[in-house]
């Protein structure tokens, strides 16, 4: 030890050995217990509060959004939180399941440790009861991509499953249709660019809408027309701000007030042949990234063109995606530059905002979700639900394969991984009974955040799959006991199962390794 201390610069920290693998395991297990009440359809929010300018406040139950606004120190809870990010990332929801998955995994190994297992043994048990897992996922999913009005129903199932846990719950059918309708637009395709959400606080979720084409937050300008057909757009991003002259910064020495004259009119003709230019390309619609100032604004107007300003950069990159055109910033080649093309351009009113409506755009699928709601809070936790809705959609899309929900996969993985272990010989099947018992702890919190007995629930839900190997039970929140998932229509997407079981197996994978944990002297302050 006294060797290790001269090696390492004053002020560093190492753990050994047993310490270092307690301190990884009360990490991850931390993490995990934070956000377990998160889970399952009666699963409770948080309020994250910001120290910076302003406070602000998140409300949410969203796995990923709550472990990506937190500040851990603790290594083996930020390899969780980078799994619930990955999850996120990957298919969009079970963000949470996954993090309790591995802090579950973990708590059983640490079991283990202290009966003097070896990591690698249990790492070993662990990996073999993965992938019987894996396989009994695979043989019980359902595909019904063959037959599109059960691949519809499906979808819907999933939908509903998905936002029966976040804030939607009490309008899922409304937002399920709305967000199976807005993914079915995207024929396949996993690009959720083309789905446009505006969030307008007033009136009720319920209020929501899907309206096709492309709608951008803004009005039109003063004295344009406000109705365009067959609408050749050009989206730019260039100044447009230049009619008066800018005295800051430049020195002008002048003899009288005719000089000064001169040097505006010479700005304006600059910025009115500017203005002819971009008319030139034989556009009536010209929105813009930055300002537009009066003086060009009228040269639009005379001319008929509709000119948008100020159209933030979200909207603008979408704007050219969605209408099959490229932002241009140069005017001189109206050849090089790509316009981009919608039937009509309108004004539309939604609660007291206007806003500008493009319809018949080029990309078919492109279409907007405007949000309504009671406050900007409920309409940011509504967006980050319809958005993991969205993504677990577009993902069964592509890997039609769905599963029953409610805890019936983990239910049946367990039985498998628990006969595998039976039939192993030495200390790797303790592991595999202690994977099958992490998997039963899915249901089991399911069932303890909405008040049941899960110690009662989860052997009813064993006892059932023992005995018949085509039940369907698993936890049925609403009347508190186990119920069929087929007919209450409970429906989860195979790759999200898939992901959380693989994902959650390699981290604890990753945690258990760990024998040694060394942590760098904080820099002293006045050192270069």
């Amino acid at each position: 030890m006294a060797a290790s201390q001269q090696v390492l610069q004053a002020g560093a920290t190492e753990e050994k050995g047993e310490t270092a693998r307690m301190a990884a395991f009360i990490g991850a297990m931390a993490i995990a217990d934070l956000v377990k009440t998160t889970l399952g359809p009666k699963g409770m929010d948080k309020i994250l509060q910001s120290m910076g300018r302003g406070q602000s406040v998140m409300v949410t139950n969203d796995g990923a959004t709550i472990l990506k606004s937190l500040y851990v120190d603790n290594p083996a809870a930020k390899v969780l939180v980078d799994i619930s990010k990955t999850q996120d990332a990957e298919v969009g929801d079970g963000t949470t399941s996954v993090v309790v998955l591995a802090g579950e995994l973990l708590r059983e190994a640490e079991k283990l440790v202290s009966q003097k297992i070896h990591p690698m043994t249990i790492i070993s048990g662990y990996r073999e009861a993965c992938n019987l897992a894996y396989k009994r996922l695979e043989e019980v999913s359902i595909n019904n991509s063959a037959n599109v009005k059960a691949f519809r129903q499906d979808l819907l199932n999933i939908a509903r499953t998905t936002l029966s846990s976040k804030i939607l719950t009490h309008d899922k059918d409304h937002f399920a249709e709305l967000a199976v309708d807005a993914v079915l637009r995207l024929k396949g395709s996993t690009n959720l660019e083309s789905i446009n959400i505006i969030k307008k606080p007033g009136g009720t979720l319920r209020e929501s809408f899907l309206d096709e084409g492309f709608i951008l937050d803004k009005k039109i300008g003063v004295g344009q027309p406000k109705r365009i057909e067959n609408a050749k757009i050009l989206v730019a991003n260039t100044a447009m701000d230049t009619d008066k002259i800018k005295i800051y910064g430049a020195r002008v020495r002048v003899d009288s007030m005719q000089k000064v004259a001169d040097i505006e009119k010479a700005e304006k003709d600059k910025m009115r042949g500017k203005v002819e230019a971009i008319i030139g390309h034989g556009i009536n619609c010209f929105v813009n990234r930055q300002l537009i100032y009066n003086f060009p604004e009228e040269i639009f107007a005379d001319a008929g063109v509709m000119a948008i300003e100020h159209a933030d950069f979200d909207g603008i990159e979408r704007l050219a995606l969605v209408t099959g055109g490229e932002i241009a910033s140069t005017f001189d080649k109206p050849e090089a530059v790509k316009l981009g093309s919608c039937k009509l351009i309108e004004e539309i009113m939604i609660g007291e905002d206007k806003l500008i409506h493009f319809s018949g755009v080029e990309m078919g699928e492109a279409c907007t979700i405007i949000l309504r709601g009671a406050s900007s809070h409920v309409l940011d936790e509504a967006e980050r639900s319809l958005h993991d809705a969205l993504c677990v959609l577009s993902q069964t899309v592509q890997d039609a394969r769905v599963v029953y929900g409610g805890g019936f996969p983990e239910m049946q993985m367990a039985k498998v991984v628990g006969e595998g272990a039976a039939r192993t010989p030495g200390k790797r099947s303790l592991a595999m009974e202690a994977f099958a018992t992490a998997l039963r702890s899915i249901p089991a919190t399911i069932c303890d955040n909405a008040g049941l007995d899960s110690a009662d629930l989860i052997s009813q839900l064993r006892a059932s799959h023992a005995h018949d190997a085509k039940s369907r039970l698993g936890v049925d929140v609403l009347t508190g006991g186990a119920g069929d998932m087929n007919e209450l229509g409970i429906f989860e997407s195979f790759k999200v199962k898939a992901q959380v079981v693989l994902s959650a197996t390699e981290a604890a994978e990753m945690i258990l390794r760990v024998d040694d944990i060394i942590k760098c002297a904080p820099r002293q302050r006045g050192e270069q």
